[in-house]
C-alpha cells in the first residue's frame, strides 16, 4: 500500500488522519533526463498521477510566503496559518487570506497548468486517465480546465464553518464587506481589528457561525477521505509525475518515492534537484512551464 497506515479519529466535528510510512525506499541509479525514453513510458501509461507543488504556480506569480522575503507584513505563513493564530486573532488571519484571495484574481494558469489540463482531456478520449494530486490551494488547476483534482491542502476559495462544519465554495470578492480594502501586505499597514461578528459568517439557516478558510494549517492533519482517494489513485497509476514540489512537505513527500518503490516509472520536473530525486527514474530540470508541455504533448502513437 502507498499509504501504509491511516489512523482515523474525530477532532471536534472534522475527520482527520495521521499517516505513518514504514516502507523503506531504496535509491536508484542516477535518474535519466532522456525525454524520448520518458515519452515511450508516457505512450504506454493508462493511469497517470501528477503530483504538483508550489513550483508549478510560481511562474504565474503566486507568492509562497516562505523563505527570504516571503513575508506578509511582518509575518510568514507559518505564523498565521495555524489554529492558534486564528483563535487569538481571527481578524488578522482573515486579512491575510483575503489578501491572498484577491491576489489570485490577477493570476492566470501558466503553460504547465494548461499542459496538464489538455493532457487529461485528450487522454480521457482514449480511455486513459490523469489525476492531479496537488498541494496548492490556489485553484489554478481548476481554472486551467483540469477535472480530476485532489486538493490535499484544501482551497483558498472554500470556507468551513467553525460551528456546523459545513464546507462551501466561496468566490466572493471581498468575502465580506468588512474586509473590503483590507489586507495590505506593507509592513507599515495597520491591522484592521475587525470585530469577530463582522468577519465571514456561515449562511446556513440558524447557524451564523464564524467561517475559516478551508485549508490545512500548520499543526493540522490531512483529510482522511482525501488521503484515501490519493491512496487509490497511487495504487493504480502506471506512471507518476512530480511537478514543482520540493519533496520536503510530508506526507506528500513520500507519495512518489513509494510509487517508485513498486517499480512504477516516476519523473520529476523541477527547477532543481530535491531530496527525492535519486529515487526516481527520470529528472528534468528547468521551469515547469517550459519543460512540462513537451513531455505531455500528443505522442506519435496517439490517435488524431
Amino acid at each position: 500500500m502507498i499509504v501504509q497506515r491511516v489512523t482515523r479519529w474525530a477532532l471536534t466535528s472534522h475527520l482527520c488522519a495521521r499517516v505513518r510510512f514504514t516502507c523503506r525506499v531504496p535509491e536508484m541509479a542516477r535518474p535519466s533526463s532522456n525525454l524520448t525514453k520518458f515519452r515511450e513510458e508516457f505512450a504506454k501509461a493508462n493511469h497517470i498521477a501528477i503530483i504538483t507543488g508550489a513550483g508549478v504556480s510560481a511562474e504565474s506569480g503566486v507568492p509562497t510566503f516562505r523563505g527570504a522575503g516571503g513575508y506578509w507584513r511582518k509575518w510568514q505563513a507559518q505564523d498565521l496559518a495555524t489554529p492558534g493564530a486564528f483563535s487569538r486573532d481571527p481578524s488578522l488571519v482573515w486579512e491575510f487570506y483575503h489578501y491572498r484571495r484577491e491576489v489570485m484574481s490577477s493570476k492566470e494558469p501558466n503553460a504547465a497548468h494548461l499542459a496538464i489540463a489538455e493532457c487529461e482531456a485528450r487522454l480521457s478520449q482514449q480511455g486513459r486517465s490523469v489525476v492531479v494530486i496537488t498541494q496548492n490551494i490556489d485553484e489554478l488547476h481548476h481554472r486551467a480546465g483540469s477535472k480530476h483534482i485532489l486538493e490535499i491542502h484544501g482551497s483558498l476559495f472554500k470556507t468551513r464553518c467553525m460551528s456546523c462544519g459545513e464546507v462551501k465554495e466561496n468566490h466572493k470578492s471581498p468575502i465580506c464587506p468588512a474586509l473590503e480594502g483590507k489586507g495590505a501586505p506593507d509592513p507599515k499597514a495597520k491591522d484592521a481589528r475587525i470585530p469577530v461578528d463582522d468577519l465571514p459568517r456561515c449562511e446556513r439557516q440558524g447557524c451564523h457561525g464564524l467561517l475559516r478558510p478551508h485549508v490545512v494549517w500548520f499543526g493540522e492533519t490531512l483529510d482522511a477521505d482525501i488521503l484515501a482517494s490519493v491512496e487509490q489513485e497511487l495504487e493504480k497509476c502506471d506512471l507518476c509525475l512530480v511537478v514543482g514540489t520540493s519533496s520536503i512537505v510530508y506526507p506528500a513527500a513520500m507519495f512518489a518515492p513509494q510509487v517508485a518503490a513498486r517499480g512504477v516509472p516516476v519523473a520529476e520536473f523541477n527547477t532543481e534537484s530535491t531530496p527525492a530525486t535519486m529515487r526516481f527514474m527520470y529528472h528534468f530540470e528547468g521551469p515547469c512551464g517550459t519543460i512540462l508541455p513537451p513531455a505531455l504533448a500528443r505522442h506519435k502513437s496517439e490517435p488524431i
